[in-house]
């Protein structure tokens, strides 16, 4: 996939609201930290606008972020929060500009919807933490994607999960929140995984709707051709008051147990503090062990 170009001390990143709502504190927040970093935030007054939980009519939100999509002096685009309501606006952007002058796009969560479509168009993306959770982020997540804007390797060393399954793979990582995928299942946006890294993660789910989901992957043999499966968070999962019988866990385990490819578990991305960066999209090694799990990117 072709790779945008990395941040440089001034470059410019827009803060835009694919999703729902955001607020003045986060934007102050998001533009402290930029700054910090070297960067400078591009913004106005559209970033505010408020439809019920949306920020802003699909109209609105489409046409603000079209604006920085096509503006030649941003390098990257940074969505504030997730929530609901990417897959809403996507089929009203123009990536035609974009293709010519492609930037870096940051999210996680709903930002999943944004991602499929820059893997369906060929453009690596980051994910990564996002503005409304800097203020209870690690200092390694927000280290990390700062690594990651400025183009530097990305290493992770993970601890041995009796979940996983051993081997090697090399190819493209793709993928993001399990629900949001889900969703975008059997539409052109879902990437194709064949011969890549799949990557998951969810929160506050029901684990029969894990269940459901793994069901539906398995039944549209989304597992058929993977390199390899690592799984982030499924955090604040529910049961009903007659148990399901497995953990989050167990039940991808359960839909992955007929093939062959490695399987990470315990990967450090999803709804948590620990919430590191990774580029969607770019070559991955991945190497799952009976010590644990190396996962590594180079530029």
């Amino acid at each position: 996939m072709k790779q945008p170009p990395f941040l440089t001390v001034g470059s410019k990143v827009a803060l835009v609201a694919p999703s729902r709502s955001t607020d003045q504190k986060t934007v102050d927040t998001a533009a402290e930290w930029f700054s910090k970093q070297g960067f400078q935030t591009v913004y106005d007054e559209g970033l505010l606008a408020t439809h019920n939980q949306f920020a802003g009519t699909d109209d609105q939100r489409a046409a603000y972020i079209q604006q920085y999509l096509d503006d030649d002096r941003v390098a990257a685009l940074v969505a504030m929060r997730g929530g609901y309501g990417a897959v809403r606006m996507i089929d009203k952007l123009n990536f035609d500009r974009f293709a010519g002058n492609p930037k870096l796009f940051v999210g996680y969560s709903d930002a999943t919807v944004v991602h499929a479509r820059l893997q369906q168009l060929g453009f690596e993306s980051i994910h990564g933490t996002m503005p409304i959770n800097f203020g209870e982020n690690t200092s390694e997540a927000l280290q990390s994607l700062c690594a990651a804007l400025s183009g530097k390797t990305i290493r992770y060393e993970i601890k041995a999960d009796t979940h996983n399954r051993k081997g090697k793979a090399e190819a493209p990582v793709v993928g993001g929140n399990l629900s949001v995928l889900y969703s975008l299942l059997g539409s052109t946006a879902f990437p194709n995984t064949d011969g890549k890294i799949l990557f998951i993660e969810d929160l506050d789910e029901y684990l029969y709707h894990i269940d459901r989901m793994m069901m539906a992957f398995e039944r549209a043999h989304v597992f058929d051709n993977l390199a390899g499966l690592v799984v982030g968070g499924l955090t604040q999962m529910h049961d009903n008051a007659i148990p399901f019988g497995m953990t989050a866990e167990e039940i991808v385990c359960e839909h992955v147990a007929g093939f062959g490819f490695p399987v990470c578990f315990g990967f450090p991305a999803g709804h948590f503090a620990d919430n590191r960066a990774f580029i969607l999209g770019r070559n991955t090694r991945l190497e799952v062990g009976y010590d644990g799990t190396v996962f590594e990117q180079k530029p």
